[in-house]
């Protein structure tokens, strides 16, 4: 079933868990310069332990709005909290998987995955037991003395999302982080990733252009505007796990969340004074 809303309602399960929801964001605004506005007006919620996902045409803000929650960037209005707490710069409580590993390739791959706690002063001990740990759970102990350039793409990303569990964050944050790879490698890596948020239950935010991917993957999807974003559209994902990508109820999410993603690439063509041509609409609308 589908069930879209227009205003932006928190989840029943963010309300519910103690101490509050794991991120708000509030009126949050950001602009690169005059006439480059990336987000206007961004509110959402995101529950402890729940899977998020945002989408919306190219170029409306998704990848924004994760730079100020990870607060790598600063937004010119609004507010971000993380576990209660003003976001002001990066933080220990949250960890970003970009769409490229971005691994060290002097490094092993034990030791980028350590690098992070390393850098926070964990005893070696400790350092050690947690990297056995998050390559158990991304299935890749036996390549731990490999450097990058000997793993597949998709291996690559696994010690990436590796390298962030290791840290234990409560709130991971994720941007597109599957979209180079090949549809059989993604489709494998969607259900890797499921299988470890149901391990940890952190909360995450998962930017993605495939709805089909943020249907199956998340408890919530929240749908932005052409830019500059705001969120138009939230969809509660009441679909038991596992899930099969072909499940009437997943694919109905689907075509509801492109039939307004074309509106919203059509009123903001309409807002410049044209109609957009069929291949811009491909290009806004692509899902990688």
């Amino acid at each position: 079933m589908v069930r879209p809303s227009s205003a932006v309602v928190p989840d029943p399960r963010s309300s519910a868990a103690p101490g509050g929801p794991a991120l708000r964001v509030a009126g949050v605004a950001k602009a690169y310069g005059p006439g480059a506005s990336a987000l206007a007006d961004a509110s959402l919620e995101v529950g402890r332990g729940e899977f998020v996902s945002l989408v919306g045409p190219s170029g409306c803000g998704k990848s924004t709005l994760l730079g100020v929650i990870a607060g790598l960037l600063r937004p010119d209005r609004g507010v971000v909290e993380a576990l209660g707490r003003p976001v002001t710069g990066p933080g220990t409580e949250r960890a970003i998987v970009f769409q490229d590993a971005a691994l060290m390739p002097w490094l092993s791959v034990r030791h980028n995955v350590e690098y992070g706690l390393r850098a926070q002063g964990v005893p070696r001990a400790e350092r050690r037991a947690r990297v056995d740990e998050a390559l158990e759970m991304v299935h890749l102990s036996h390549v731990a003395r490999r450097r990058p350039h000997e793993l597949s793409g998709g291996m690559r990303q696994r010690v990436a999302i590796a390298r962030a569990l290791v840290l234990r964050p409560e709130i991971l944050l994720m941007d597109e982080p599957f979209s180079a790879l090949d549809v059989q490698t993604r489709t494998i890596l969607q259900d890797e990733l499921q299988r470890i948020w149901l391990e940890t239950r952190p909360a995450v935010v998962f930017v993605t252009h495939n709805l089909m991917e943020a249907a199956y993957l998340s408890d919530t999807v929240y749908l932005f505007s052409a830019g500059p974003g705001r969120v138009v559209r939230r969809y509660a994902v009441d679909v038991e796990r596992p899930r099969e990508e072909g499940d009437p109820r997943l694919v109905a999410i689907r075509q509801d969340m492109l039939r307004l993603m074309r509106r919203e690439v059509e009123r903001a063509a309409a807002r410049a004074g044209g109609q957009p041509s069929q291949g811009t609409l491909m290009l806004a609308l692509a899902e990688e």
